[in-house]
């Protein structure tokens, strides 16, 4: 087992699941929100998402404003947001785009909450992938007798604390994404 490449790949995951929940609609304005919905620009000669495209930020808590870069791809930015139909209408106001996030609903925070459960779970399904490739290489490794019995031992007791380490970070992070949800 090749720990820094065990350890990379663990934080690659757990950065691909903390940009997942960060897309997770909140009772607030976020970026995350509408960052990463792709665009066919330039007449469909390109996929990009919102955020190669434009700036976006948040002037107050009910407001993401998106500013397109090049502004002949505002209408194709309103129409992928639009599709995406993540429940956000947005209007185009001059060389703008505004967004007024609607308050929630505890019905949409329960779904959301669930959503950020599904997250975490293929977080977690991931990290269990990533240990399953480690344990067959310390296999491989005690079958061609490169390590020892022992060694075979404290390579799997190093990896299970590894993705122990993983899992709660990933847990953490859902359940401070769930809390965030569920906020009024």
């Amino acid at each position: 087992m090749n720990e820094d490449a065990v350890r990379k790949a663990l934080e690659e995951t757990l950065a691909i699941v903390s940009d997942d929940l960060s897309g997770v609609r909140t009772g607030k304005a976020s970026t995350g929100m509408v960052e990463r919905i792709e665009v066919a620009a330039y007449g469909g000669a390109q996929i990009l998402q919102i955020r190669e495209l434009a700036s976006i930020s948040t002037p107050d808590t009910e407001t993401i404003e998106i500013s397109p870069w090049d502004k002949h791809v505002i209408g194709e930015l309103k129409k992928a947001i639009e599709a995406a139909n993540i429940g956000l209408t947005p209007g185009i106001d001059g060389d703008l785009i505004r967004i007024k996030v609607p308050p929630m609903t505890t019905e949409d925070r329960e779904r959301l909450v669930k959503i950020v459960g599904q997250k975490a779970e293929q977080g977690r399904i991931m990290i269990r992938q990533v240990r399953a490739e480690a344990m067959k290489d310390i296999k491989r490794a005690f079958e061609k007798k490169e390590i020892t019995e022992d060694g075979k031992f404290a390579q799997e007791s190093r990896l299970q604390e590894l993705v122990d380490g993983a899992v709660s970070r990933i847990d953490e992070a859902s359940q401070a994404k769930e809390k965030e949800v569920m906020q009024i």
